[in-house]
């Protein structure tokens, strides 16, 4: 049996033991556990109604970002400083893409694994320089909206440092790695 297989295996027990022990936990200490989710759910939908507007108007900034030309624009501004850097051309638009928009990063990943193949050098870079930063500015429209912070001072600058430095390390040690 394989390192994969078992681990494969491992997760779908861990998942299990999750999805029943927690209820089954929660029974044995006589909590009623469907009024307890009904209950949480309750108290779920106010937060879901008031993060829905900053949700809906950060995808409608990224689809006007990608549709005015502004991403294929500060590609072409940073391809030279990042290809100094170490970075292929083809990641770029990756790492551009991902502090903004998850979905758009990942088209560019999947067109990536079928133009290079999926075991090319290109591909696992791709792959783990998607998976090293986060939508950045999604999450602090959504999350800072619905807590309804107005000044967030340093978040942005150190959100941005924090997805710098994960883009770099994904590449610099993906690379020590794999060539």
């Amino acid at each position: 049996m394989t390192i994969a297989a078992i681990s494969e295996q491992l997760g779908n027990v861990l998942i299990l033991l999750f999805l029943v022990g927690i209820p089954f936990y929660a029974y044995c200490r006589k909590v009623p556990v469907y009024d307890a989710f009904v209950e949480g759910a309750k108290e779920g939908f106010p937060t879901f109604i008031r993060v829905v507007p900053f949700m809906i108007a950060m995808l409608v900034a990224i689809g006007m970002l990608r549709a005015s030309g502004a991403f294929d624009l500060l590609n072409q501004a940073l391809l030279p400083f990042l290809t100094k850097l170490g970075i292929p051309p083809e990641i770029v638009p990756i790492a551009i893409l991902r502090p903004f928009s998850a979905s758009a990063a990942n088209a560019v990943v999947a067109d990536l694994l079928h133009t290079q193949g999926g075991n090319s050098f290109i591909s696992h870079l791709a792959v783990i320089v998607a998976s090293t930063t986060d939508t950045t500015f999604y999450l602090i429209a959504l999350y800072f909206g619905a807590a309804n912070i107005q000044k967030n001072r340093h978040a942005v600058p150190a959100s941005i440092i924090v997805d710098i430095v994960g883009i770099l390390s994904a590449v610099w040690i993906t690379q020590l790695l794999l060539q």
